[in-house]
């Protein structure tokens, strides 16, 4: 049989709720289109029941050979209904079918359609199938979607323009991570995929945009964990005229606001644990947090000793901002269950951040934590272009130090603020957590519709 065209349809939910008012055994009046993909079948005499599904939900088919006509379809097959709304007498809602017409024809055969696809490599590896056969799965893309959605509104209604930054650079800066190298012909040089987007999301600040946001890739040449990608869907703002307190508050609102519109609500449950991300969240000092654990020094041998003692491998850290930024990622942020902002960074960590007015080792910086895995990091931003080149240099000494992902340096970003850059809030979130959080999933190839992967073998 060929394929043949089909009409405009409603979503099966629509005809759903429909058939719902009617009584067992009843027929609506009118006639409704649907098209989906059948993925059940039964037979009972000249009945055949299909069961079909499109994005919205599942439906019953009512097939009466004697008035639809022959019903050659096979599970996995896409087929365009027309029928009328209906209740069988046991009670589901119901298409009482008058037309049936192949609009797709499957070639392989389908997975277990009652259990779905379980085995997590198939899953990740043929996502199409994993979307078909499971519902929770289509679920979350949605969720995701919503959550998205819903941030770009936010942003947009607060007066925030979307913008779009360079993803191939010819410096990789924003962050402390190994970049993905490629080289340009063109150019007739190397330059990097993007690592963050915050060196060119300020100069649009200094260039008098004042409120700027972007959703974009960043890839970052590391190895994989249940909430590190390689490739992955980051938020940047920048507010003129903010610092880290209001952008607390924002980061606050913009979470809790996504997170009712995808999910209806801000309470979920992460690696075990029940959140709620309405505001207010708790707020804690990076030393505060730090020292309570005993684990607080401006000695790299008291930290490495605090870290050695607990069985921590430190071989890797080779400088006091390392060490100190293990000891918090392995004391700290586990404990930090209910979202919780750990602000006022050590100066070493933050080669972007205003330094606190009450302590010029600390800056003013904040991370988001939520089931012990963090999601968010922001700044007051250093605006002084001679303290921005005295802080690449600082970052400079790291790196000879071994830190290999120490801040390389921008002199065209230190001339762009040379200009003049108002006092400035920025703030990134991770997608891609963010959407684990909403989700409840484990790891970050669940959120993540086409996650890297091995080769197969």
């Amino acid at each position: 049989m060929t394929p043949k065209r089909f009409p405009g349809t409603v979503p099966v939910a629509d005809v759903r709720t429909q058939a719902e008012r009617l009584e067992a055994g009843q027929e609506a009046d009118n006639e409704v289109c649907v098209a989906g993909r059948v993925l059940g079948r039964r037979e009972l005499g000249k009945l055949v029941f299909l069961d079909l599904v499109d994005r919205s939900g599942r439906i019953q088919l009512l097939c009466d050979t004697s008035r639809s006509g022959p019903v050659d379809v096979d599970l996995g097959d896409i087929v365009g209904v027309t029928g009328r709304p209906a209740k069988a007498r046991r009670g589901e809602p119901s298409i009482a079918v008058d037309e049936l017409v192949l609009l797709g024809k499957i070639r392989s055969p389908l997975p277990d359609t009652f259990h779905g696809i379980t085995d997590p490599e198939v899953r990740y590896r043929k996502r199409y199938l994993d979307l078909l056969m499971n519902e929770e799965s289509r679920r979350d893309a949605t969720v995701r979607a919503r959550m998205i959605t819903a941030i770009r509104a936010y942003l947009d209604g607060e007066g925030f323009i979307e913008v779009e930054t360079p993803v191939l650079q010819p410096r990789y800066g924003g962050a402390f991570a190994e970049p993905f190298v490629t080289h340009s012909n063109y150019l007739d040089r190397d330059v990097y995929l993007r690592i963050a987007d915050e060196l060119y999301l300020k100069r649009l600040i200094v260039g008098g945009l004042e409120r700027v946001y972007e959703l974009a890739k960043d890839f970052r040449n590391e190895g994989v964990s249940y909430k590190h990608s390689p490739e992955f869907t980051q938020l940047e703002w920048y507010e003129a005229y903010a610092d880290y307190r209001d952008t607390m508050e924002r980061t606050e609102t913009l979470v809790s606001r996504a997170a009712e519109t995808a999910i209806g609500g801000t309470k979920a449950t992460f690696r075990g644990h029940d959140v709620d991300l309405a505001p207010p969240w708790q707020r804690v000092r990076f030393v505060d947090a730090l020292a309570a654990e005993g684990a607080w020094s401006r000695e790299p041998d008291e930290v490495r000793a605090r870290l050695d003692a607990d069985g921590v491998d430190t071989s890797a850290d080779k400088t006091w901002a390392q060490l100190v930024d293990h000891a918090y990622s392995h004391f700290v942020e586990p404990k930090l269950i209910q979202p919780t902002f750990v602000y006022d960074w050590p100066i070493e960590t933050s080669p972007f951040a205003r330094k606190t007015d009450d302590d010029p080792t600390l800056v003013e910086r904040f991370e988001c934590v939520v089931g012990g895995m963090e999601f968010a990091n922001a700044f007051s931003e250093l605006n002084d272009s001679e303290e921005q080149a005295e802080r690449f240099e600082m970052q400079a000494a790291e790196r000879v130090a071994g830190a290999a992902d120490a801040e390389e340096g921008d002199p065209d970003f230190v001339e762009a603020m040379s200009y003049g850059m108002p006092p400035t809030g920025g703030c990134g979130i991770g997608m891609d957590r963010l959407a684990l959080v909403l989700t409840g999933r484990d790891t970050l190839r669940d959120v993540i519709l086409f996650p890297a992967l091995r080769q197969h073998e």
